[in-house]
């Protein structure tokens, strides 16, 4: 493992003893619904062909709203960069586990959406974990979308850019929802604040209906996939949950731990603490590590961070030399190292080291927390941050007034 950037471009594969499969859910047609990518391992299977990493082109429209460039020349740039990309996993492949899994849900970053952490969601199912990567309909996702009855007149059609294509199945017509920025003038914390909040609940019902699968309850995915979901009954192990996220994802976490205690850990990678509350802080009572780039913590955001140390509670964090915060979703894997760090989608170590890195940590840390018994533990030394490329803590000084 060198810190020179791979040459080969494309999402890593699954280091993990599963094969891995994924399929989409979506749990009432509604904005209010459920919506979310899961990862299992799964059987072995010749038919099932990998999905693309960006499922549809309003997702490249919502990546140029969320970055401020024109549509129409950001579409043909997308799709010459990113269309051809697929993700290592079979879709709508049979699960398959030897035994029940734990289980992960996994929140994204601003302008993200379900699919742009396929690296770090399909580890954790070779390693033997039931994933659910949710898309967020609060207006942070760069584009996401959801069903209306025909008949319905969109409930916010005149405040959000929609785009409704054709009907899709049933009497449904697509609704699409983009990424809604800082209006002029508009304070930045309440938006977000009320975000945050939705998005903790949009985790909590994830589990829910994860757990409604698992009872053997009947669920009706609107989306209408192959995948049977009947064979997710009795797979889970749901006393050993966690929920994990990406920057804003980070705070989600952290929002998320303080309203569900059904969740047992927390991982957050390079979080973002501005939404939150500082009164939830003391409410958090679950562990909590903090997996933190090189390149974009600060001192306020790392003193928000602090507010959660514990003497009781196990609280680390590590900070991955030569990362930036694009380290985490999969662009990093997808872009040449000029244009990777022009974007800022590259730092100076190999992504593919960094994921590792980052991916093995979390695995050591759940293990402890979950009580896996798994030989995750032979990476203990990771959650202190002991290897070369590893800075144990942070490497961001904090004055005294920024405590």
């Amino acid at each position: 493992m060198g810190s020179s950037c791979s040459n080969h471009l494309g999402i890593p594969p699954p280091k993990g003893p599963n094969h891995v499969g994924c399929t989409d859910f979506m749990m009432d047609h509604t904005a209010q619904g459920s919506f979310f990518r899961l990862y299992y391992p799964c059987q072995e299977t010749e038919k099932a062909e990998k999905p693309d990493w960006v499922p549809n082109m309003e997702y490249f429209y919502g990546l140029a709203d969320f970055m401020k460039i024109n549509r129409t020349w950001s579409e043909k740039i997308f799709e010459y960069l990113f269309g051809s990309y697929k993700i290592p996993a079979y879709m709508d492949a049979p699960f398959k586990s030897s035994e029940k899994c734990p289980v992960v849900i996994f929140s994204h970053g601003l302008g993200a959406f379900r699919t742009l952490y396929s690296a770090i969601c399909v580890e954790l199912a070779s390693q033997g974990f039931i994933v659910a990567s949710v898309e967020h309909r609060d207006e942070s996702a760069s584009a996401t979308f959801y069903f209306n009855e025909k008949t319905e007149p969109g409930p916010t059609q005149e405040s959000r850019p929609m785009s409704p294509s054709a009907s899709d199945r049933d009497g449904l017509l697509r609704e699409w929802m983009y990424y809604r920025a800082l209006k002029h003038g508009e304070s930045e914390f309440p938006l977000r604040n009320r975000q945050v909040k939705q998005r903790a609940d949009e985790c909590i019902l994830a589990l829910d209906k994860l757990t409604q699968m698992n009872s053997g309850v009947a669920v009706q995915n609107v989306l209408q996939t192959p995948f049977d979901y009947t064979t997710l009954e009795n797979s889970m192990d749901l006393c050993r949950t966690a929920v994990m996220g990406h920057s804003f994802g980070g705070a989600t976490v952290i929002e998320s731990l303080c309203k569900e205690v059904k969740f047992k850990c927390g991982v957050a990678l390079d979080a973002w603490m501005v939404p939150l509350d500082d009164e939830i802080f003391p409410r958090v009572k679950q562990p909590i590590f903090f997996i933190n780039s090189e390149k974009f913590q600060w001192a306020g955001n790392i003193s928000r961070m602090k507010k959660l140390d514990c003497t009781v509670i196990d609280r680390k964090m590590i900070t991955i030399r030569g990362t930036v915060h694009q380290s985490f979703p999969d662009f990093t894997f997808l872009t040449g190292n000029w244009i990777g760090k022009l974007m800022k989608l590259k730092g100076e170590i190999d992504p593919e080291l960094a994921i590792d890195l980052s991916n093995k940590a979390t695995l050591a840390f759940l293990q402890r927390h979950l009580h896996l018994e798994k030989d995750f533990n032979q990476w203990d030394p990771l959650i202190d941050g002991h290897d070369e490329n590893l800075i144990p803590g942070t490497n961001v000084i904090l004055l005294q007034s920024s405590m």
